[in-house]
């Protein structure tokens, strides 16, 4: 059964996403998160899903802590079209994601706290610029699906942009564009992240710290149950209230 709320902001998602495309898909993903996560529209929306409205057990398997550092807590799935998720930053030290980029188009809008994120490029190699990293071509692996991390070699890269989105700024990003973000608030930051599905790649690339690991590791995922997923659900409610 679903809730009014939860009802309202499906619509939206497709309205807004399902004919869309290119450039025009970007922007309106931006948009779209940016009106839902505006506190009075998010709030009764996790509420009503903390209540059970909507499919936790389903939303429930695809929630968990991220590889990256970050709680991840779907919201809406909009199957191969789009997800609504909600991610929860820790402050502190090591919660700085490994620069990667993404399979498809994705915006993000800064709901409580702040986020700090640089911008990356491929550097020259010959030249000695930027830094070293090794590359990672990482894939989902199983039925479970695993994260799945294949040394594809080494790569410098070059910082490109350094900025800090408070609470109430987005933005948006096409799959291809090397980044990596962090909590940058002394509180837990939270952000509301739409993934769309247009020309989703197969993987993304993943860039550590210079020595590479032989052979391909896989990172188990370890999804929520659905009671702990909606007691992070009833949590969040109170980090945005």
């Amino acid at each position: 059964m679903g809730g009014r709320h939860v009802h309202n902001a499906t619509r939206l998602l497709q309205e807004a996403l399902d004919r869309a495309t290119g450039d025009e898909l970007v922007r309106s993903a931006r948009a779209v998160v940016a009106e839902l996560g505006a506190p009075r529209r998010l709030l009764p929306i996790v509420r009503e899903l903390a209540s059970g409205v909507g499919d936790p057990s389903g939303c429930a398997l695809l929630s968990y802590r991220h590889v990256l550092g970050f709680d991840k807590l779907l919201l809406i799935d909009g199957g191969p079209r789009h997800m609504l998720r909600a991610h929860v930053w820790h402050p502190g030290r090591g919660t700085r994601e490994d620069i990667h980029n993404h399979r498809s188009p994705l915006a993000s809008y800064v709901v409580r706290g702040a986020l700090g994120m640089e911008l990356y490029e491929p550097a020259d190699p010959a030249a000695g610029e930027g830094i070293a990293t090794s590359w990672y071509r990482e894939s989902l692996s199983g039925k479970e699906g695993d994260w799945l991390l294949e040394p594809a070699g080494g790569a410098r890269l070059r910082l490109t942009q350094t900025a800090q989105y408070a609470e109430g700024s987005g933005y948006a990003l096409p799959p291809h564009v090397l980044h990596r973000a962090w909590c940058a608030s002394s509180r837990p930051a939270v952000t509301l992240f739409l993934e769309t599905g247009a020309g989703r790649r197969r993987y993304t690339d993943v860039f550590v710290g210079p020595v590479a690991e032989p052979g391909g590791r896989a990172v188990a995922k370890k999804p929520l149950e659905v009671n702990d997923y909606l007691a992070e659900l009833s949590t969040l409610a109170d980090l945005l209230g």
